[in-house]
């Protein structure tokens, strides 16, 4: 079985210890040499700077591709595209493009007066510039704000034609719903890659809130797993299996690109992918 391409999502610090932790999370998952990494941004626009600076020292000390997440919320078009231009400043050109999640409090999203309506505005808008390299999201499981099936996919074609080159997928855990969902996009005409998203399990019960918030639907059979294997004191062991067996199901079925969400902890995410054959460049110089 060929080893994958991997990436890896990042998210900014708001802390000291957090700056720590990313750092150190950087420099571990650099030799496993991804073909780029990403970093968040926080729900509401509330990490525009501290994203931008994360995106800037990755890119500038790290030598890995970076791929800065830009959102919709609160910013009007100007300022959102002055985001971006910063970024191109600085050298990075490849964005995730987000509608992205409303303040919090605020029950739904509401587009800024004079900002972008969608994802799919602001993907145009971007690819307009002739700057960037487009990367979406996805939804394999239906978008909470899905109104009828097959909304997730008519919507990503919408931003594939926008401009987009490729989609992340939310992170799932049902990898027969990845392949319904890869099917029925490439059904629609989407040819662009469909890039699946994966969260290592580091905590089964911080993961089960995480997934009820996001939409993530939980197979019944996987939360009896977990709840067997925590009572037994083998939920690491649960979570390693569980990923290894996701991730070598995909690539079994044609998958070429995993993306990892790290949540800034490196060493189940180096664990899998070195369990999945992906080589360690021992030459990456790891900057103190």
């Amino acid at each position: 079985m060929p080893a994958p391409r991997v990436s890896f999502e990042f998210f900014p610090p708001q802390s000291l210890e957090a700056s720590f932790r990313l750092w150190d999370t950087v420099r571990a998952l650099a030799p496993l040499r991804p073909e780029f990494v990403s970093v968040t941004y926080g729900a509401g626009g509330t990490t525009r700077k501290l994203t931008h600076d994360a995106v800037a020292t990755i890119h500038a000390n790290y030598g890995l591709n970076v791929a800065a997440h830009l959102t919709c919320v609160d910013a009007s078009r100007a300022e959102t595209l002055d985001i971006a231009h910063s970024y191109a400043d600085v050298g990075v050109t490849e964005i995730v493009a987000l509608r992205g999640d409303p303040p919090k409090g605020q029950g739904s999203f509401t587009p800024h007066p004079d900002g972008f309506a969608d994802s799919v505005e602001l993907v145009a808008a971007l690819a307009e510039t002739g700057k960037f390299k487009i990367r979406v999201g996805a939804y394999p499981d239906p978008h909470p704000e899905a109104r009828a099936p097959g909304d997730d996919v008519r919507w990503l074609k919408r931003k594939i034609d926008a401009g987009a080159s490729s989609a992340i997928t939310q992170f799932f855990f049902d990898t027969d719903a990845f392949f319904r969902f890869r099917d029925a996009c490439a059904a629609e005409g989407i040819a662009a890659p469909i890039i699946p998203g994966i969260l290592p399990i580091e905590s089964w019960t911080g993961v089960r809130k995480f997934a009820t918030r996001c939409g993530a639907l939980i197979p019944a059979k996987l939360d009896q797993a977990f709840d067997d294997a925590i009572a037994k004191g083998r939920e690491a062991e649960q979570a390693m299996d569980f990923a290894t067996d996701m991730c070598t199901r995909l690539i079994a079925g044609g998958v070429q690109d995993l993306h990892f969400y790290t949540l800034n902890k490196p060493h189940l995410t180096t664990a899998l992918c070195k369990a999945l054959g992906v080589e360690v460049d021992k030459s990456v110089e790891r900057v103190a």
